[in-house]
């Protein structure tokens, strides 16, 4: 799945506009993203989405040589559940 970046967050839009999925994030310094936010719509829950959209935020702090920060408790959950994908970019 690809997602569209704009204003510090990846997300995609249905074909009607209607978002389905969002992760927001900030920049702490030049080293750390803080993912502030995940959302993913009721329609579309149970698919990946949400794991998806963290993967995407690490490939960017990846690219970036930045490390992460999970302020939401979701992407914090899936950094820690696959520490062995994520160990580079975890704070």
């Amino acid at each position: 799945m690809n997602f569209d970046s704009v204003e510090l967050r990846f997300y995609k839009n249905d074909e009607n506009e209607n978002l389905i999925c969002e992760i927001t994030y900030s920049f702490s310094d030049s080293s750390m993203i803080i993912i502030d936010r995940t959302f993913v719509n009721d329609d579309y829950r149970g698919q990946g989405i949400a794991a998806k959209l963290v993967k995407r935020v690490a490939e960017m702090a990846r690219e970036e040589n930045k490390k992460i920060i999970p302020r939401c408790p979701f992407p914090k959950g899936i950094l820690e559940r696959n520490s062995s994908l994520y160990a580079d970019v975890m704070c």
